[in-house]
């Protein structure tokens, strides 16, 4: 699981007939400390999440089994929308 902030929406008419009714979400994994910046992904939401919140995702198979179906074209899934975060900064990796 990663953490990550909804930094858009994805609407492809055309697509795999397993993602037909899915909402896709853009999703930008969050940075802790001095990691560096990773690319925005594309995830499945299936919990309602919306544009600037927060959000505990899944991926891989994981995210596959989250949406029902094994055998979807799905790579990542929201799973939760985050609260808050606590993270105590002197435990950080540099």
């Amino acid at each position: 699981m990663w953490v990550g902030k909804i930094i858009g929406t994805l609407v492809a008419t055309p697509k795999d007939d397993s993602l037909t009714g899915s909402k896709l979400l853009i999703v930008q994994p969050t940075r802790f400390g001095n990691a560096a910046p990773e690319r925005p992904i594309v995830a499945v939401d299936t919990i309602g999440a919306g544009t600037g919140e927060t959000v505990l995702v899944v991926d891989g198979s994981s995210a596959r089994h989250v949406t029902g179906n094994p055998n979807s074209a799905v790579d990542a899934a929201i799973v939760g929308i985050i609260d808050s975060i606590e993270i105590n900064k002197a435990l950080l990796e540099e």
